[in-house]
């Protein structure tokens, strides 16, 4: 079996664990885009801890949750966006205002659309999360 989009197997992956109320899942195989994006999911406390599992193949990450999260997901196609334009995707994805966050790849590494926007940089939608 070849997978095709590794990231959006993560989130789903966390999204199953969360909706049967597991306290942590396994998430395979690990990338350092998907580490980028658990990283940005903890800072805004959807997740707890993540750890690195080398398994001698492509690694794994241990992930902690909170219950804290209703839905993520990739955003597929990954829609270049302007940082001006982000507010258009928010109402898009998020299911209010200041609830959930988009996750943008920029130039300056991945982050929320409130750094972007903060920094007046765009990129490529990635994920969302509330």
């Amino acid at each position: 079996m070849v997978m095709m989009d590794t990231l959006a197997n993560a989130l789903a992956t966390i999204m199953n664990n969360e909706m049967r109320g597991h306290k942590e899942c396994i998430v395979y195989p690990a990338s350092k885009l998907i580490a980028r994006v658990l990283r940005v999911m903890q800072q805004y406390g959807y997740i707890g801890e993540f750890e690195y599992i080398d398994d001698k193949r492509s690694g794994k990450f241990r992930v902690q949750l909170l219950g804290r999260i209703n839905k993520c997901g990739v955003i597929k196609p990954r829609f270049p966006v302007k940082w001006k334009d982000i507010e258009k995707w928010e109402r898009e994805f998020l299911p209010a205002r200041d609830i959930g966050i988009l996750i943008v790849s920029t130039p300056r590494g991945v982050m929320s659309h409130h750094e972007a926007k903060k920094l007046r940089i765009g990129g490529v939608l990635l994920a969302y999360v509330y």
